[in-house]
């Protein structure tokens, strides 16, 4: 396999501090279309609540969790979902052949954060299901997002507590069952895809 520079670099940033920030993970036509479907599902009112919990026993708890979203379907043969799975599923390929994680499934949902909302601080990882490895964000917000509008990503290590702003086109890439993390209050509204690559 040919090496890959970027994911190289996100291989060594997991591997050394747990979670990884990439500003070029899509282009910016990509981030473009992905934006736009959100926008459009929106529209439709295709979103729903936010729950925690899996299937079993998922439950709509807003004070814990405030966003609306929307699962995404690699099936559904459009520019956006096309863009956003070609990318992952290369970046897969690649994470499986070099660093043998044997991920074989994913799941990823579009998000919107109202003005206010938030989402306190949790593991990805359920405790009757341990199968998500790695956590994935792509932020499609405005270019002009200030420190301000908030919505900041805060990682929680023992030795600090990392926080990433939203910013368009930025990718965070995180261990699920390790890092627990949280979504500050956001002052406007706040986009992104966010999902998890799984094992079997």
């Amino acid at each position: 396999m040919e090496l890959n520079p970027l994911y190289e670099t996100i291989i060594t940033d997991l591997l050394e501090n747990q979670y990884a920030v990439c500003d070029a993970f899509f282009s910016d036509e990509a981030v473009q279309i992905m934006r736009a479907e959100l926008e459009q599902k929106l529209e439709t009112t295709e979103f729903k609540k936010s729950a925690i919990g899996n299937k079993s026993d998922e439950v709509v708890k807003e004070e814990i969790r405030g966003d609306y979203i929307f699962w995404l379907n690699e099936e559904d043969k459009n520019e956006a979902s096309e863009t956003f799975f070609n990318t992952i599923n290369d970046f897969v390929a690649y994470i499986n052949a070099t660093c043998y994680l044997g991920i074989t499934t994913k799941e990823f949902h579009y998000a919107m954060y109202p003005e206010g909302t938030f989402y306190k601080r949790h593991l990805d990882v359920f405790k009757n299901d341990t199968r998500r490895k790695l956590s994935i964000v792509c932020y499609l917000n405005d270019e002009n997002w200030q420190p301000e509008f908030g919505g900041e990503l805060v990682i929680y290590k023992p030795e600090e507590d990392i926080k990433i702003y939203p910013l368009k086109g930025r990718v965070v890439i995180f261990e699920s069952q390790i890092l627990e993390h949280e979504v500050k209050p956001v002052q406007r509204k706040r986009f992104s895809i966010t999902g998890w690559l799984k094992t079997s």
